[in-house]
């Protein structure tokens, strides 16, 4: 095909804004316009109908012109320049200017995600052993109202989790990669940083801690199952467990990056489907308790009711987690104008929590079915231990167990991620270059066993289910509507302006109620904190 006369035959130099990245530009990166080097392309590249022409500074106007309009192919050479470099942009993507040393971090590293991998990583971080908790939030709530309030609870949290696949490319030119990135874009640097930093820490680090919690002493009833009463008591303390689950955690956690873990990601998903139908199918395949009752909770007094209640709900918020690894998760995946790649992201999200909704639904309701106000505080696998543990075959409650231990050892590494991401990005940061093997190998032994001193100094971390439910509800069900509302700037008094401010202050009101609630839950039922004892 013939060059243009007058056309230059090197390749095109276009200048893009530099854009900030993290929290902070750190010291030394560039603060030049990037150059990025484009062929040239031949005139009369096709382009999809209906796609705008980018417009230019200074061409008159020319260049906001559609390609459909008067001229043709016989336009000027900058406006062939233009199409040329728009059909260049929409057969190879974005202008997108990423900053070097996404490509040190373990989040941004590999670019090779696709649906399935997000299937995987979403349901890994979604599903997990606090749906084994949700039988507890019933005897406040009764029937009608849990049903009620698990479902509304789990389409509010979908919602938002499409508003984080929207907006993770909601501005051209710009990826916001990790949630505190993009709460700093809505809310402004400082604070969007204070009033995302603590939940997102907590829900990575604490969460982490809580698996080594429930992964140790969850090995520990695997060691009594199996052993039986030649091991009884057993020789190996529960602090030794969690030692155990730690050192396993700390190997898994070799793996460089997000798109690493993927398999890791899909046996921690099927682990979780697998027992949690377990425990709800054995659970109502057994004769019930003699005892078993399902009237409502009767308090003293109306305020010990309101309590009681906004306990429960908190409960069922708990349940629902994983919003704060969504971006994360997304930023793996390549993304072009023609194939964003918030498209296979939205698909695999799709499958990941309509089996959520599977596994959560019948565990709650099989579960109360079975135990009603009889169900112990650790959940379902404690009362499948507790009531069954005689009549039942020891290989199935050991089956269970064990399913349980390997999707906590799963949880634990995507959970992780984004912790391991911020240590690096502080150290790459500073010194200008990636972490070396040894440097990445002692940030994650380093945060496993500072993990692990925390189990054991807070024992009782995993009983404070309906507090931190609380605490950490804003990052799922609040903070995605206010973000929305100061990317998207949807018109006023719109029905999108008045959906996303009602579901973000009434999350905000029921993230303070439901912290409320889990304190009142604490002092009323004497829980003593005793640091430094876990249970033997």
């Amino acid at each position: 095909m013939a060059t243009p006369e007058g056309a230059a035959s090197e390749p095109e130099l276009v200048s893009i804004p530099a854009t900030p990245h993290g929290l902070s530009t750190p010291e030394g990166a560039a603060s030049e316009p990037e150059l990025v080097s484009i062929p040239a392309t031949p005139h009369g590249l096709s382009t999809p109908e209906g796609a705008a022409t980018p417009t230019t500074g200074g061409d008159g106007g020319g260049g906001g012109r559609s390609s459909k309009g008067g001229g043709g192919g016989g336009g000027t050479p900058g406006r062939r320049v233009v199409d040329g470099l728009r059909g260049y942009l929409e057969e190879v993507g974005h202008l997108t200017r990423l900053d070097p040393r996404d490509a040190w971090l373990p989040v941004t590293e590999s670019r090779g995600g696709n649906a399935r991998y997000a299937a995987f990583h979403s349901l890994n971080a979604g599903l997990g052993f606090q749906a084994l908790l949700l039988p507890l939030a019933f005897p406040g709530l009764g029937w009608s109202w849990g049903v009620i309030s698990l479902t509304i609870a789990y389409f509010w949290q979908l919602y938002t989790l499409w508003i984080l696949v929207k907006l993770h490319e909601a501005v051209p030119g710009r990826r916001y990669n990790r949630y505190v990135e993009l709460a700093q874009a809505a809310f402004g640097e400082k604070l969007g940083m204070w009033l995302a930093l603590f939940p997102t820490i907590y829900l990575s680090a604490g969460t982490a801690t809580a698996l080594i919690l429930v992964g140790g002493e969850t090995m520990k009833l695997f060691f009594q199952i199996v052993c039986g009463p030649l091991c009884s008591p057993s020789p190996i303390t529960t602090v030794e467990w969690y030692l155990v689950f730690t050192s396993l955690a700390v190997i898994l956690s070799q793996l460089p990056n997000l798109n690493s873990i993927a398999g890791l990601s899909l046996i921690g998903g099927a682990t979780a489907i697998m027992y949690c139908t377990m425990s709800w199918v054995l659970s109502v395949s057994q004769p019930r308790p003699a005892t078993v009752s399902y009237d409502p909770v009767k308090s003293a007094s109306f305020g010990t009711s309101l309590f009681s209640t906004l306990n429960a709900l908190g409960i069922v918020a708990f349940a629902f987690r994983g919003h704060n690894l969504a971006l994360e998760i997304q930023a793996t995946m390549p993304s072009t104008f023609k194939h964003p790649a918030h498209v296979p992201m939205w698909r695999g999200t799709k499958v990941a929590y309509l089996l959520i909704a599977m596994c959560l639904f019948p565990v709650a309701v099989g579960g109360y079915w079975a135990y009603g106000n009889m169900m112990p505080p650790g959940g379902m696998l404690a009362a499948l231990y507790a009531f069954h543990s005689h009549d039942m075959p020891r290989g199935l409650l050991a089956m269970t167990c064990l399913l349980v231990v390997l999707n906590c050892l799963s949880s634990f590494q995507i959970y992780s991620m984004p912790v391991f991401d911020s240590f690096e990005a502080y150290y790459t940061g500073r010194t200008n270059r990636p972490c070396s093997p040894w440097v990445r190998l002692g940030f994650r032994v380093f945060y496993g066993f500072l993990s692990l001193f925390i189990s054991v100094a807070l024992p009782f971390l995993s009983s404070l289910a309906g507090l931190l439910g609380g605490l950490t509800l804003p990052v799922t069900f609040a903070y995605p509507c206010f973000m929305w509302i100061h990317v998207k700037k949807p018109e006023r008094f719109s029905f999108s302006w008045y959906l996303n401010w009602g579901l973000g202050l009434l999350g905000t009101a029921f993230s303070l109620a439901f912290s409320l609630g889990g304190v009142w839950s604490i002092v009323s039922n004497g829980m003593k904190f005793k640091f430094f004892k876990p249970p033997n």
